[in-house]
């Protein structure tokens, strides 16, 4: 009752607050800010803002306005807590807990840094933050509802000083109990982000700091499968299932301070170099703590090491760039050396006996480069690489290359190589622990080498999209039923295929998406289902005299059975599966919802996981780890251009 009075309070805010409709991309066209005649004959201009004065981008990526159209994609991203299309992966029960990957990718963040792979859901990377260029104060909301207490609040506010300087302010809270024992999660993250070009677009610059932490208490799963199996009705709820961890709670500290900055010193166009600046320290830091060991990972004293039941381990990464850059605008090459300074490190040192340092440092020196070609607007052409090396972590070699082109009008094919070879991650090189089996120190360990081939088509038939993907993955490294880290004598090979598109009949509307995939050899070491897909079937139209817009619909999920690996909370990673273990997956998951539309705010309204209201809940996100049983969930949405 709660949530629906305060879905009913935001409508009420949202027709009174936005009757002067500013900034409706559906009614005005693609240009500059409208100059409106004030039916006076004298020189005053008035200046009404439009949908196209408001935009943002990356650093390294085109300028994007305000996305406020009511899309089917919108339904997938904002009932997310992390407000992402999540497909091919599963959620855990309580929300901020992270999710299982079922489709294998790469995760570039993981490179030369501490990531644990769980706590990845939620970060901002470098090319993640955004840099605003508004003509008035603008603030969004994002409002996500919690698991039994708490909620999720996502705030941005943007200003420029001025036509060339803009500063953002942003701040997201987390906070939900969780419907099963110690299993709380509470995340937070602070982060300025500023953008500046001169008046004469001779000097650029780009800056920010973000500071996220992810703190979850780790309840270890539930200590037997079979009561909540059977259905018992004691046990719907679910705080009477017992747990295996009772005293433990997971923390990842994430911190940049970010810098770059460009200039060019000649004014003639014929001179297009300029010289570009890059620094940044980054420092990561993952505890796991405990107030005395749990008995659910030792059987008798011998098997636990004089140390803090407590532990510790840390990143940072102090990296300098200077680059040189050519700036056509069909042809754009830049190249440049970067200095970087690594350490990985745990907190405490570990007895002399363990064998484990407690920490590896090194300096490195390396060259980055990128080439973008555009041809007639037909055929384009982006290639980033990056070389470094140094005495610890070994070399590292990164090269991504995508040609995009358009063979006949709308429609568009996309086609990559990538390449890259490096240290494993970080978490997975050392860890430091009071339980003697999960200490370990990975020495002199192989470069992983990951080859990826693919590409996609897009078709302008049903609005379809159909890729390819090919992965070879040479010393894959990863955790054995022991939590111990392992790498593969032979190479990984997976492949998927698959596809999405949407068939429409008057207001009616299927968007279906899959994608198949299997590991060719050593399939073993990565278990993942054969089959993902979803599909979203819904109605979509125009409502009270065109004053908002409705979207109703069904969601389902399906992933086929296989045998999953298991969570690991001390790592906040996934091992292989133990001989005790079962497969998951095989059961849908459906949805539904009632989605809303108000001039500039959405609400999104979703019975989740609907068919538990009238059969078992037999879904798992990982062994042992129930996924969310029905609930009602809540986002919102709310620009407001001042």
């Amino acid at each position: 009752m709660r949530h629906l009075l305060f879905c009913l309070f935001f409508i009420t805010c949202g027709l009174q607050a936005q009757t002067l409709n500013k900034t409706d991309s559906n009614r005005v066209k693609p240009s500059d800010t409208l100059v409106i005649d004030s039916g006076f004959k004298d020189s005053l201009k008035v200046f009404k803002p439009t949908i196209y004065d408001y935009t943002y981008q990356t650093q390294f990526s085109e300028k994007k306005i305000f996305d406020t159209a009511f899309t089917q994609d919108k339904t997938f991203i904002f009932s997310q807590y992390n407000n992402k299309d999540n497909f091919g992966k599963i959620q855990f029960a309580n929300i901020g807990s992270g999710f299982q990957p079922l489709v294998f990718e790469v995760n570039t963040d993981q490179n030369l840094s501490l990531l644990p792979t769980n706590k990845s859901a939620f970060l901002r990377g470098i090319n993640d933050i955004k840099y605003y260029d508004v003509k008035t104060p603008t603030t969004t909301f994002i409002y996500h509802n919690a698991v039994r207490n708490g909620a999720v609040l996502y705030s941005t506010y943007t200003q420029n000083i001025g036509k060339n300087f803009n500063f953002a302010v942003e701040y997201t809270g987390l906070r939900s109990q969780g419907n099963y024992l110690k299993s709380l999660a509470a995340n937070n993250t602070t982060q300025f982000s500023a953008h500046y070009l001169s008046e004469n677009k001779k000097y650029e610059a780009f800056g920010h700091f973000i500071h996220q932490n992810i703190n979850n208490e780790e309840y270890g799963g539930i200590a037997d499968v079979n009561l909540f199996l059977n259905g018992d009705s004691d046990f719907n709820n679910r705080e009477n299932l017992e747990v295996n961890l009772n005293n433990s709670n997971s923390r990842f500290a994430y911190r940049r301070f970010y810098f770059s900055h460009e200039f060019r010193p000649f004014a003639s166009e014929k001179f297009p170099f300029k010289i570009r600046h890059t620094i940044f320290n980054q420092s990561n830091k993952y505890y796991y703590n405990q107030s005395q060991p749990e008995s659910f990972y030792f059987t008798d004293a011998s098997d636990l090491i004089n140390y803090s039941a407590d532990s510790k381990k840390y990143s940072k990464n102090l990296s300098n760039t200077v680059s040189i850059l050519f700036d056509k605008e069909s042809f754009k090459l830049d190249a440049g050396i970067r200095h970087q300074l690594i350490k990985l490190g745990i907190g405490s040192p570990l007895p002399v006996s363990q064998n484990i340092p407690q920490e590896l440092s090194e300096s490195r020196i390396g060259a980055v480069g990128n080439l973008k070609i555009n041809l007639l607007g037909k055929i384009a052409l982006n290639s980033n690489f990056e070389f470094s090396t140094g005495t610890e972590f070994g070399s590292f070699l990164r090269s991504q290359n995508l040609i995009r082109f358009e063979p006949i009008p709308e429609y568009f094919v996309n086609a990559k190589v990538n390449f890259q070879t490096g240290s494993p991650s970080f978490n997975l090189l050392l860890n430091p622990s009071v339980y003697r089996k999960f200490n370990y120190y990975l020495e002199d360990p192989k470069n992983e080498s990951i080859t990826e081939i693919g590409g996609d088509v897009n078709l302008k038939w049903f609005k379809s999209n159909v890729f390819a993907n090919f992965f070879r993955v040479d010393n894959y490294t990863y955790l054995d039923d022991l939590a111990q880290p392992q790498q593969s004598a032979t190479s990984l090979n997976i492949s998927q295929i698959g596809g999405e598109a949407t068939f429409s009949s008057g207001k009616f509307h299927l968007n279906p998406k899959v994608l198949f995939q299997s590991a060719i050899g050593n399939k073993d070491l990565l278990p993942m289902p054969n089959f993902v897909g979803r599909a979203n079937l819904y109605w979509q139209s125009k409502a009270f005299k065109d004053a908002a817009e409705i979207q109703a619909g069904v969601k389902v999920y399906y992933f086929s059975k296989f045998a999953s690996r298991e969570f690991f909370p001390v790592l906040n990673e996934f091992i292989l599966p133990s001989a005790n273990s079962y497969s998951i997956g095989g059961q849908p998951i459906a949805d539904v919802y009632f989605n809303l539309k108000v001039k500039r705010m959405f609400f999104f309204i979703e019975a989740q996981h609907l068919n538990t209201t009238f059969m078992k809940n037999k879904s798992f996100t990982v062994p042992y780890y129930p996924i969310y049983d029905f609930r009602l969930n809540l986002g919102i949405v709310w620009y407001l251009f001042s």
